[in-house]
Order: C-alpha cells, then sequence, then structure tokens
C-alpha cells in the first residue's frame, strides 16, 4: 500500500474514532468520555446537529496541532497518548476515592482488603457456608466475565 493510501486509510479511522458518537459510547475502544453539557453549547437541554458537529469539529482541531487540515501519524499518535494518560488519571483517582477509606493519600493492605475482598468472597460463597467450593468458584468467575461482557 503507498504512502497516500496509507494516509487516507489512517485518516479515516482516525475521523470515525473522533467522531462524537464515538466520545459518547465512551472509553471501550479508548476515546475519552464526553459529558452531555459538554456538547450542549447553549445549555438548552437539547443536541442539535450543529453542536455534534462544533464539537467533533473540534476534538479534531484539538489532534491536528500543526493545524494543516488533516492528522499525520505523529498528531494521531500524540492523540491516543494523551487519552491514554487521561484514562490512567481517571482510574486512579477513581481508585483512591474508593479505597483510601482514611484519605492519607495512601492505600494500605487493610485498605484494599476491605474494600472489596469480603464482598467478592460472600457473593462467591453461594450457599453461605463460608468456603468457596471449585463449583462455587466456576459460576463467580463465569458471572463476572459474562458481567464484563454486557459491559462491552
Amino acid at each position: 500500500m503507498n504512502n497516500t493510501a496509507l494516509t487516507l486509510c489512517l485518516s479515516a479511522a482516525i475521523l470515525a474514532g473522533l467522531s462524537t458518537d464515538g466520545f459518547a459510547a465512551g472509553d471501550r475502544h479508548g476515546g475519552p468520555r464526553i459529558n452531555f453539557e459538554e456538547v450542549d453549547a447553549n445549555a438548552d437541554g437539547l443536541l442539535s446537529p450543529e453542536e455534534m458537529e462544533t464539537h467533533r469539529a473540534a476534538r479534531f482541531a484539538e489532534a491536528d496541532t500543526d493545524g494543516s487540515g488533516g492528522l499525520s501519524p505523529a498528531e494521531v499518535e500524540a492523540r491516543m497518548i494523551a487519552t491514554q494518560n487521561e484514562r490512567r488519571e481517571r482510574m486512579l483517582d477513581r481508585m483512591f476515592e474508593r479505597r483510601d477509606a482514611d484519605a492519607d493519600g495512601e492505600i494500605t493492605m487493610a485498605e484494599m482488603s476491605e474494600s472489596r475482598s469480603a464482598d467478592r468472597f460472600s457473593r462467591a460463597d453461594a450457599d453461605g457456608d463460608g468456603l468457596i467450593s471449585r463449583a462455587e468458584f466456576d459460576e463467580a468467575r463465569e458471572k463476572a466475565r459474562s458481567k464484563q461482557g454486557r459491559a462491552q
């Protein structure tokens, strides 16, 4: 494939990824999450096609750092890295909000353990006998997998 065709294909893929519809879908394919208010420029509680297009154009312009009107592989890579870093920061913030019970900026082993282990154990212990059998373990794992499948 020659460079022009490769550039066109890459640009088309990036445009699809930068579309507002893709962003609204969330983090599944690496696009940042946006909120309704961000797109609703006139704050009327409704999204117009113009607001959607304005938002889409702003996201494209943000990625087009050299202002050429097109996205180079370097610009796409930079946007991908920035998006990954933003996602990592949000995940880190959420983790500390949930687990740092005493808000001291550190998560201790006790905070890690008490935040999820007991809850997971009790959910897996289907018969409530205080022990998890192989069957209960397999069932809990299957439930977790199906839950992940629905989230995507």
